[in-house]
């Protein structure tokens, strides 16, 4: 019998790593005969890069960069090696994330996305032939201008004195000018031309207007003077299209983490992508689906919102496309009548009357008696049918 463990985190208490082991342990305890493929998921948010290097056995490498607010910081990424091939998984939310700056009063008027440029760099000059990025959970409103100078891009005022690049100053951007001198970090930001950049981004917000970065995401990083922000987005935005030849500002994903989504476009010509098909793609988790007599997907909250798109959702609605059982577990379960015609199993994990901040405290433990709970279900879900 062969069980995939094809599991989210559950925000707050249990990694997805720790949470695919914790069903591991339990369904070897409960069912001997069971063989578990671990495989964490993630939907492009924070999370992304651990969920890839488990479930592909990558391995870990860290960098000196800087948060939002440019306080040095060491930040990590993953390194998955194929054949001649150096794939790289990495968030920005590693060094530009809104969690990094918590202890600092919010200035989005300067934070910057600076560091997740050099993030950048340092996979260019270890020869990554794809870089996969995820751009949840964000601090910034820079449109991408912070981690445009690190590769090798330059804001210009009209004296041609280069603007230090944060988006207070974009009101005086006159030129943006790509130049390179002849150093290692040169070639690097050379590569960008010639590495797939892929965006894992599951909304479609444009950089601009009512449904833009700064009026729909910039309140949560301080954002209270709109104009202020989409005036120096738009100025942005125009200079770009003039002297880059390129206007990204309507794609849908272009308002993407404050901006990067365009800023990501316009400099690195990446890709915008579904955060859980590029996640699905990269960890071959159809291959893995259809060798298995069984899935266990979840996550910490499964609700309505579950239905569309969220991480569980596509798991199970690859599992039913080839035919297979799918399970999920989850810490608390709402709209149940509506998942339950996309589910076979349904577990939800915290007891009724334990506190939530106990039950976020014990998520692995909860997660294991909801396993063992259930292995009588879970035991003939996988029987052939």
């Amino acid at each position: 019998m062969r069980i995939l463990i094809a599991i989210d985190k559950f925000k707050g208490s249990i990694p997805a790593i720790v949470a695919a082991q914790a069903i591991e342990t339990a369904l070897k305890q409960a069912i001997p005969d069971a063989g578990c493929d671990l495989c964490p998921i993630a939907d492009g948010g924070e999370g992304t890069a651990e969920a890839v290097v488990a479930a592909l056995n990558g391995e870990w490498c860290e960098t000196a960069t800087f948060d939002a607010q440019n306080r040095p910081v060491t930040a990590r990424y993953g390194l998955v090696r194929d054949a001649n091939r150096l794939e790289v998984v990495m968030e920005m939310s590693a060094t530009s994330g809104l969690a990094m700056i918590s202890d600092l009063p919010l200035d989005p008027a300067t934070a910057t996305t600076h560091g997740t440029g050099l993030l950048l760099l340092d996979a260019l000059k270890r020869g990554a032939s794809r870089i996969v990025i995820g751009i949840g959970g964000s601090a910034t409103n820079d449109a991408g201008i912070g981690m445009a100078v690190a590769l090798g891009f330059q804001f210009l005022d009209a004296e041609g004195t280069p603007l230090h690049p944060t988006i207070q100053n974009m009101d005086r951007l006159a030129k943006i000018v790509r130049s390179f001198g002849f150093g290692p970090d040169e070639r690097a930001k050379a590569r960008t031309e010639n590495t797939e950049i892929l965006v894992a981004c599951d909304v479609n917000n444009p950089l601009l207007g009512p449904h833009g970065c700064t009026r729909v995401y910039g309140p949560q990083k301080g954002v209270t003077d709109f104009e202020f922000f989409e005036s120096r987005l738009q100025r942005l935005a125009d200079i770009a299209k003039r002297d880059l030849g390129v206007d990204h500002r309507d794609v849908p994903g272009a308002g993407a983490a404050g901006g990067l989504g365009f800023g990501l476009m316009t400099f690195c010509g990446a890709k915008l992508t579904s955060g859980f098909d590029l996640i699905a793609d990269l960890v071959h988790l159809r291959d893995r689906i259809a060798a298995a007599d069984l899935v266990i997907t979840g996550e910490g909250r499964l609700d309505a919102q579950t239905l569309h798109g969220k991480g569980p959702m596509g798991v199970a609605d690859l599992a039913r496309e080839l035919g297979k059982p799918v399970a999920a577990f989850a810490g608390a379960i709402e709209a149940e009548d509506q998942l339950r015609t996309r589910f076979d199993l349904l577990c939800a994990i915290k007891p009724a009357d334990m506190p939530l901040a106990e039950a976020m405290q014990r998520g692995p433990e909860l997660l294991r008696n909801a396993v063992l709970q259930h292995a009588t279900a879970l035991h003939a879900l996988a029987q052939p049918r």
